[in-house]
């Protein structure tokens, strides 16, 4: 439960208030889910191929390290405080949580590093060449992993967050969609390390990067938090990248525009996001994500023209029914 009798302050805010935490993590969870088809139409309009690995950091750079720095500056124009919080005790410095364990001991600096390492630079080095190798829409669900195991992890690392028998239902069903999609011959999609096997990762890289948003919020404000860990994230993809000799092999009108939807998803989803994990129970709030792969199914059907294969329903359907039963009854 939330400290809200310990903060009367709080108890006022949009993001603690059931109706706008379902609402907003809604549009995260919806904006999100366009990035897969939006990706693999940037690859082609920029003539990334598939085997070009260090052009697709680079373009996943770009997009990440333009979001963080421009988050950074609505931070710095609003008035927010870039200084680190140095409460490490009883949780007055933070409105929604109480301090960890992991927050007093871990420096800083160096749990920010490692909170931008995980939550973008890895986890979309594996996202993008990893849907490279993968449909859309296969992608799209699969992700979906990170929601349910991030589920699980704050039940086991968090206090606040209680495993229930819904819960657990809910994720158990989840995870079976996800197995579905393995069901059948190789006509209808079946697994690829290089496509599915780095999708995967990427989803669990998503799930603990969710855990350690609340660490995030004990050291730095989490509007200003999440800008660094998208502008240090993105130029640990860019720098690599470069080195490496990447290139955007066409550039062009169309491609920029793209780029620029991309970094709105980013800007608005991780943002929105992040401050929902700080003020409430994580599986309050990413269960919403399991929306995803219903949103990028569809999605890249429609705008790339894959064939969305009978499966795909029903997996897609079963993530859906892990919202529905994990949040059922609850006020």
């Amino acid at each position: 439960m939330l400290s809200v009798m310990n903060n009367p302050s709080a108890s006022s805010s949009i993001f603690q208030r059931p109706a706008w935490v379902a609402l907003l993590a809604f549009l995260a969870a919806f904006s999100w889910g366009w990035a897969f088809p939006l990706v693999k139409l940037g690859f082609a309009e920029f003539g990334i191929a598939q085997d070009m690995t260090a052009s697709k950091m680079l373009f996943a750079g770009l997009r990440f390290g333009l979001a963080g720095v421009i988050i950074l500056l609505i931070a710095l124009l609003t008035g927010r405080s870039f200084s680190f919080k140095t409460d490490r005790g009883d949780g007055s410095a933070d409105p929604c949580r109480k301090t960890t364990v992991i927050s007093r001991t871990v420096p800083t600096i160096l749990f920010l590093l490692l909170f931008a390492l995980m939550n973008t630079t890895l986890h979309y080095a594996a996202f993008y060449i990893g849907l490279s190798y993968s449909q859309g829409a296969r992608a799209a669900i699969l992700n979906s992993m990170s929601v349910f195991t991030l589920v699980i992890l704050a039940c086991i690392f968090f206090k606040s967050d209680k495993m229930t028998y819904r819960k657990l239902l809910g994720c158990v069903i989840g995870f079976t969609g996800i197995l579905t999609l393995n069901v059948g011959g190789k006509q209808s999609g079946a697994f690829t390390l290089l496509g599915d096997g780095l999708i995967i990762l990427n989803a669990l890289c998503g799930a603990f990067a969710g855990l350690l948003t609340r660490g995030v919020n004990k050291r730095i404000d989490v509007f200003v938090g999440t800008g660094y860990s998208l502008a240090v994230g993105g130029a640990l993809l860019i720098i690599p990248s470069l080195l490496m000799g990447a290139t955007l092999p066409h550039v062009s009108l169309w491609g920029l525009c793209i780029l620029a939807l991309l970094i709105g998803i980013s800007t608005i989803g991780f943002t929105l996001y992040n401050k929902l994990l700080t003020c409430n129970p994580i599986g309050k709030v990413a269960i919403w994500n399991s929306l995803i792969p219903v949103v990028g199914a569809l999605t890249s059907c429609l705008c790339l023209g894959e064939t969305f294969y009978p499966k795909y329903i029903f997996a897609a359907g079963l993530a859906t029914l892990g919202i529905y039963i994990i949040n059922k009854g609850k006020k």
